[in-house]
């Protein structure tokens, strides 16, 4: 039998549990602060219409091409590391000039500047660049006047738009400034918009670019002058290409730095001379055989000219896919032709 201190001791002690559980049952029914989930942000980028690298601000300044003098005494030249696309091609006798192109990065400094030829002038056309030069061909002399593409030329602008370096001797020696190009658009009444969308296509992250032959090392050659052939050396640990030049490596001389390209790509183009100078003329409309260099490989494909645009195109007709980076273009005479003037080589066959 219990006692009635006993009976008091037992109901005590339930009523103290239950005091408890009411206790734990009131912790457990407050409410937890809500703490706010971030806001996830997603990036938005561009894609830079002759580079295909990503940015964070969408191009809106037309293309400039500007006309490089690449005579030996002219290297290295200023501004090619920032050029996304660089044209190279033969302009009299044995001896290239490139067309340069700006668009997604403007060097402080571009040049040395030289003259202009006609297919310079179709090219620049193409794209709708504003075309920079100093001089002219009497054959662009009289496309330039007849106002065939917006320019700019250092023979009306020598000493204030274009600047002369001390360093070198003309016709060496003249510069166009980064931050002179709204200046020099303004001279002529140009405008600086990008209003014809052209772009070139990209590789994206997912696909594979190791298509056709092995080649690690290129060589293009223009004529037996070594002075103007090129070597471009793949380096797969960047996944770009250098070039040399004369037994020199190509470098900026605004960094100092060698430029690095993602592609390299020859074009088979008829040239013929047209004066006693030497003076050359090409068929940049006809389209013809290519070769592409990308990421240690390199395969045959065909060029055609898609609304001015030169563009390299697949068997399939498709437009080829360029890896986003810089790019170098060869411009190689039909006579001897691009199997003759561009040969290559991989590891296993230097070993």
């Amino acid at each position: 039998m219990f006692s009635k201190n006993s009976l008091f001791c037992v109901v005590a002690t339930v009523s103290l549990l239950a005091a408890c559980g009411d206790k734990e049952s009131s912790i457990e029914e407050v409410e937890k602060p809500q703490v706010p989930e971030e806001e996830v942000v997603e990036e938005v980028f561009f894609i830079t219409p002759f580079s295909g690298e990503k940015a964070s601000n969408e191009i809106t300044m037309r293309p400039i091409i500007a006309t490089i003098n690449n005579h030996p005494a002219a290297r290295p030249q200023s501004g090619l590391k920032s050029a996304d696309v660089v044209y190279e091609m033969l302009a009299e006798g044995d001896v290239t000039r490139f067309l340069a192109l700006f668009q997604s990065e403007i060097p402080d400094n571009i040049g040395p500047i030289r003259s202009a030829r006609s297919y310079f002038i179709e090219l620049a056309d193409g794209l709708d660049a504003f075309y920079i030069a100093h001089g002219y061909s009497p054959e662009a002399k009289q496309m330039l006047e007849n106002g065939i593409v917006d320019n700019i030329n250092g023979m009306h602008y020598d000493g204030t738009i274009f600047k002369r370096s001390k360093e070198r001797k003309a016709p060496h020696n003249s510069y166009i400034a980064g931050e002179n190009l709204e200046t020099a658009a303004e001279k002529v009444n140009a405008s600086l918009l990008y209003q014809k969308k052209v772009s070139y296509t990209y590789y994206n992250e997912e696909e594979s670019v190791k298509i056709g032959t092995p080649a690690e090392e290129i060589h293009v050659r223009y004529s037996s002058s070594e002075n103007f052939n090129s070597t471009y050396s793949y380096d797969p640990v960047s996944n770009t290409y250098s070039r040399s030049s004369g037994g020199t490596i190509t470098t900026d001389l605004l960094t100092g730095e060698p430029i690095a390209l993602a592609n390299v790509l020859a074009f088979e183009m008829e040239h013929w001379v047209i004066d006693n100078q030497g003076r050359r003329e090409i068929d940049i409309f006809s389209g013809g055989k290519a070769y592409v260099f990308q990421e240690g490989m390199m395969r045959e494909v065909r060029w055609e000219n898609i609304d001015g645009v030169l563009t390299a195109v697949e068997a399939d007709g498709s437009e080829v896919k360029l890896v986003p980076g810089k790019t170098w273009i060869n411009f190689v005479p039909t006579n001897p032709g691009i199997a003759t003037s561009v040969t290559y080589t991989n590891s296993e066959q230097q070993s």
